[in-house]
């Protein structure tokens, strides 16, 4: 699917219109939810609750990437019509470092049992960092892995030929495209440890959370160009991300002392996350 996406449908650089990325968008959630329904009927309710849970979780931990990438986009200038090229490549760097942190959270957890209590306490500290952060201004202009790559590397800023790299009097320069390809990397490094240590809470099967995993990710390009426009409406979204870090956290630290069924704890996320979007429009809404 996504080498016809990008061979196919998006051979050429163009703008991505709304119609087609809700189009894409559904096409991701209905493959999604027909891999759900397979594993249903092929292995039963607890997988397929474990796979919706940790779906649920990665989709809702995706639109806090939607807003780096529209930080990214915005401070690298990048055209719309090569905004799809850059993401293309960043899922797959996304999907590779999926497979590398679970391999390893399943290792560790088999080896040290312990091990699953720390990525509680971390999901908690990086929950209330999170809502810490709240309302801070973000920039990248003096950010470390942005100054870092720019000193090092021989830039161009010219992008109109839409490549991560050209030839100027024979010498070869990275465009601003290579630069934010690279720090969306290294930002899905972050992401994807929040996302895989919360996904060990609802599910010990690697195949289970690798796939969930991925039927989340592969509709990030698609759901980036939906929300693209809205991300200022989406303020209060951030306290919903933080409660649910925190949630799933402690739920791993006490697991032990109140073992929580997983739909209590899978509508509790839900709600959650449906709540702070909800009010996030209702209190952004034009002439609030």
């Amino acid at each position: 699917m996504l080498a016809l996406d990008l061979g196919v449908f998006h051979r050429k650089a163009h703008e991505v219109s709304l119609r087609e990325a809700w189009t894409w968008t559904f096409v991701w959630i209905a493959i999604a939810v027909a891999f759900g329904g397979w594993l249903y009927f092929d292995q039963g309710s607890a997988a397929a609750v474990e796979y919706t849970s940790v779906y649920f979780i990665e989709k809702a931990l995706a639109i806090d990437n939607v807003f780096v990438f529209s930080l990214v986009f915005a401070y690298f200038a990048i055209p719309l019509k090569y905004q799809h090229k850059v993401l293309f490549w960043g899922i797959l760097g996304a999907i590779f470092f999926r497979v590398i942190f679970i391999v390893a959270g399943v290792s560790l957890l088999e080896n040290f049992a312990w091990v699953y209590y720390i990525f509680g306490a971390f999901l908690v500290y990086t929950g209330w960092m999170m809502y810490k952060n709240i309302g801070q201004e973000t920039s990248l202009e003096e950010n470390k892995t942005i100054r870092w790559l720019e000193k090092r590397l021989p830039i161009t800023q010219d992008i109109s030929s839409g490549k991560f790299a050209k030839r100027i009097d024979g010498k070869l320069f990275f465009t601003p495209l290579l630069i934010a390809l690279l720090f969306i990397e290294v930002s899905d490094i972050v992401f994807a440890v929040d996302s895989v240590a919360a996904s060990f809470a609802y599910s010990r099967d690697p195949f289970i959370i690798f796939y969930a995993n991925i039927m989340a990710i592969l509709g990030l390009r698609s759901l980036y160009f939906v929300l693209a426009n809205l991300i200022d409406r989406f303020y209060y979204l951030k306290h919903g991300l933080s409660f649910m870090l925190v949630f799933i956290g402690a739920k791993m630290i006490l697991g032990d002392v109140y073992k929580m069924p997983i739909w209590m704890s899978l509508g509790t996320i839900v709600l959650v996350i449906l709540i702070s979007v909800f009010y996030s429009f209702y209190k952004t809404k034009p002439g609030k």
